[in-house]
């Protein structure tokens, strides 16, 4: 018997549609490796449908009260909260997540987050008028951007979805946003919540592919492309972009250092490392994947990682005593191998490297030691289950270390030397220093990094003020 597919739609102007010329593409949940709905492949017609409702909607929603903004996305908030078992499970669908991890670890987060851009709304701040020129008050206005084009990504459908069009809404601005052409479904969902809050065209959904993004980025109507993705992604968008002078907000890549000192808490340092490097199968960008390990307790840590990742679970999303479960898609299976495949000579696999059954697109918790800093696996990025382990001799070899890659998104230090912490913290050349811990976020702090880890800020106060502009206003006192 065979098992009807869902159909997903776009959602444009307040209304689900099919894409206009018929198009379609297939959605695998990851876990089963299966085929479990359809989405529209959107073209350009699409794309020019989705940017005239935003445009039409931005007018009406940019003059609305900060006050009114507010009172939306709270409602957005409570009715997520309220669907919250119908948001996992697409999300588990859409990425074969856990069950009861994206119920803890992901939905209460991104309520949060739309909470707290709900009450940014209303806290913009700017200079005060005043009188910088004899006869003349200045004023200073902080107004919406416009239209903004959105480009999520597949390893936090859902949460990566509410970082782009919370803050977006808060400020005045609509929105055009595309999922991953693999992760669709949570987003979708989204869309039919959000329906009955905000006003025809202020959020629209377009599913497609990665000319989808391209047509979204390089249309004439928005006035900023925003895109969490890969760096190559952010280097096509953002030459793209330059083309029309657009804004543009990138969150790429990254390959976080974590530098273990030797004065520290070993067990928990292991147990948190290993919970910040498998989580979501390491498929996150601040994923604790590169630890730089004090060469004297180098064999005791990295024996005590071993056993961690040995004791880790990866399986099924209604398995309660996995921590992750599959890579998202074949392709990303067969990068996170191909980098193990690859190893030089002098590394050493101590746990895992390798696939997890035949069914679904597992992978199995890994650690790998003996590195080298020009290697291949050191450089760039894996995305996947993979923790590697250098030595160093000293503090200065180890900022070296950490500094020496193309990215710069997030890193972490683990003493129990307060100075040593500081000095580390202030060196290390990455948007986000953690301190004995790593990977967790609020809402009130910025997340963004610097080098080929892009520019923007998500989260917090900065990463509202990132979808507002400045405008000057002189007026003269005589009237």
């Amino acid at each position: 018997m065979t098992t009807e597919l869902r159909r997903l739609r776009n959602y444009i102007g307040g209304e689900f549609k099919d894409a206009a010329d018929g198009r379609t593409t297939e959605v695998v949940n990851p876990a089963t490796g299966e085929v479990y709905a359809t989405a529209p492949l959107s073209g350009q017609a699409d794309v020019d449908a989705a940017m005239a409702a935003a445009a039409a909607a931005f007018p009406g929603w940019r003059d609305t009260t900060p006050a009114e903004r507010q009172k939306a996305l709270l409602k957005i908030a409570d009715a997520f909260e309220a669907r919250a078992d119908e948001l996992v499970a697409a999300e588990s669908e859409n990425t074969g997540k856990p069950l009861g991890l994206t119920a803890s670890e992901e939905l209460p987060p991104m309520v949060d987050q739309i909470r707290f851009f709900a009450g940014a709304a209303r806290l913009l701040e700017g200079r005060s008028a005043g009188e910088y020129m004899d006869g003349m008050t200045s004023i200073i206005r902080r107004e919406p951007v416009g239209v903004c084009a959105q480009v999520a990504p597949w390893n936090y459908p859902m949460m990566m979805a509410v970082w782009k069009f919370a803050p977006a809404i808060a400020a005045g601005n609509t929105v055009v946003l595309k999922p991953s052409d693999t992760t669709p479904a949570s987003t979708v969902l989204m869309a039919e919540i959000i329906d009955s809050v905000l006003p025809k065209g202020v959020f629209n959904v377009i599913c497609g592919d990665r000319e989808t993004g391209r047509a979204m980025v390089e249309h004439s109507t928005p006035a900023m492309a925003s895109i969490t993705g890969s760096v190559r992604a952010g280097m096509q968008v953002a030459e793209s972009a330059s083309k029309d002078v657009k804004r543009v907000h990138l969150e790429l890549g990254g390959k976080a250092p974590v530098v273990v000192f030797e004065d520290a808490d070993i067990p928990k340092a292991v147990e948190d490392i290993a919970v910040a490097g498998y989580f979501n199968a390491g498929q996150d960008c601040t994923a604790a994947t590169r630890v730089l390990v004090h060469e004297s307790i180098h064999d005791e840590f990295v024996a005590a990682l071993a056993k961690a990742a040995t004791d880790t679970k990866t399986g099924a999303p209604d398995d309660e005593d996995v921590l992750y479960g599959p890579l998202n898609n074949p392709n990303q299976l067969k990068q996170v191998a191909g980098f193990i495949e690859r190893l030089p000579a002098h590394a050493k696999v101590e746990a895992g490297g390798h696939r997890v059954g035949d069914k679904g697109y597992f992978y199995a918790p890994t650690v790998v030691s003996g590195l080298k800093q020009d290697d291949e696996i050191i450089q760039n990025e894996v995305f996947g289950p993979v923790i590697t382990v250098q030595s160093f001799t000293d503090e200065s070899q180890a900022l070296e270390y950490a500094n020496g890659v193309e990215f710069a998104l997030a890193s972490s230090v683990w003493t129990k030397d307060h100075g040593r912490a500081m000095r580390m913290s202030k060196n290390l050349d990455f948007g986000c220093v953690w301190i004995n811990t790593h990977i967790p976020l609020v809402a009130e702090m910025p997340h963004g990094g610097f080098k080929k880890s892009g520019y923007g800020k998500d989260l917090s106060a900065y990463g509202f003020e990132d979808y507002t502009r400045i405008k000057h206003v002189m007026t003269s006192l005589d009237g």
